[in-house]
């Protein structure tokens, strides 16, 4: 069955949710970024306390593998770009996901950035970036598998923006970025928490 594109990510969240619902978690984690970002303009040294540190992370402060998803290291540019990507990539993913895969996804990405970051890329710095781009990864893929796993026609810009982004996500690596692994990771774990098929009640045709 064939949908407009529009409604793409509507059919796929009645699939996953049983109907689009406020996105409460990208809501708080936004508000607690948003929080941590001012304190941190506010007392610079927040980032020395929690940003990634490989040493004080050896010595037993494994909360370093947490707290530099709520620090930025781009100070208040970087905290804007990061806050905007959370608004977008966010909200969207969180309506197609509900709560507890939202989680898993943003999450899973920010910790596995973190731990490639310390293990071989750049094992100082902050940011919610990597959790973003796992956020960034579940849309491409749920773009890229929805014509042939649910039978939703995607507008072809939205396919080729998914394909640029996969693409993005292998140059990342190439490059020794380390927003590449998240993102790909986001895409994986997107082919495991999206459904295999949309039952044709889920479906809402447009005209």
């Amino acid at each position: 069955m064939e949908v407009a594109a529009r409604s793409w990510l509507t059919a796929l969240a009645a699939a996953i949710n049983g109907g689009v619902k406020t996105p409460g978690a990208t809501i708080t984690v936004w508000v607690v970024t948003a929080a941590a970002g001012v304190a941190q303009l506010l007392h610079p040294v927040l980032l020395d306390q929690f940003g990634r540190d490989p040493v004080a992370l050896s010595a037993g402060q494994w909360w370093r593998m947490v707290t530099p998803m709520f620090v930025q290291d781009g100070w208040l540019p970087g905290l804007v770009f990061n806050l905007v990507g959370l608004a977008v990539v966010g909200v969207l993913a969180e309506i197609l996901l509900g709560t507890w895969r939202w989680l898993l996804v943003y999450f899973g990405a920010g910790l596995f950035g973190n731990a490639v970051s310390y293990a071989w890329l750049n094992p100082t710095g902050a940011g919610n970036s990597m959790a973003n781009a796992g956020l960034l990864g579940l849309l491409a893929i749920a773009v890229l598998v929805a014509g042939r796993r649910y039978g939703l026609h995607i507008a072809l810009p939205l396919r080729v923006a998914a394909v640029a982004i996969a693409l993005l996500a292998i140059v990342d690596i190439l490059m020794y970025d380390n927003h590449g692994l998240p993102l790909l990771l986001g895409m994986v774990l997107g082919l495991v928490v999206l459904p295999r098929r949309l039952r044709v009640t889920d479906v809402t045709t447009s005209a």
